[in-house]
């Protein structure tokens, strides 16, 4: 399997409801490093998994509506605690969405995996990964 990785980052607010989250509760702010890894079993014509320029570009993209926002004010999210997974699979949507409407530069279907990282800080990251389709 043939993988090309990307990175950005966003700084976000947000607070969690619920005991499990004790302080996080209040209105908190956090900075993600975000990778998105494509995996693709064949390379295409050109040799490559994707073109990692418009890759770059969709997940700043993706992104932009969530840098500098609080995520409580966000409709979109309303009534969600926005976590690190709960956003990794949030990206994951979006940036699958771009892979089938062919936007990174590849066929519809010769991406076979997007896995989406937020590294919410040097000791902590989540991920989600699947199939795109």
């Amino acid at each position: 399997m043939h993988a090309v990785e990307v990175r950005d980052h966003i700084m976000i607010a947000h607070s969690f409801k619920g005991d499990l989250f004790g302080p996080a509760q209040a209105l908190h702010g956090a900075t993600f490093v975000v990778d998105a890894a494509f995996f693709s079993r064949e390379l295409d014509e050109n040799g490559v998994v994707i073109d990692i320029g418009r890759a770059h570009e969709v997940l700043k993209e993706i992104l932009a509506p969530l840098n500098y926002k609080n995520l409580d004010e966000v409709p979109e999210f309303s009534g969600k605690n926005t976590t690190t997974e709960f956003l990794t699979r949030h990206i994951f949507n979006r940036l699958s969405d771009a892979a089938k409407a062919e936007q990174l530069g590849r066929k519809a279907g010769e991406i076979a995996t997007i896995r989406v990282t937020l590294h919410e800080s040097h000791v902590a990251r989540a991920w989600y990964e699947g199939a795109v389709g």
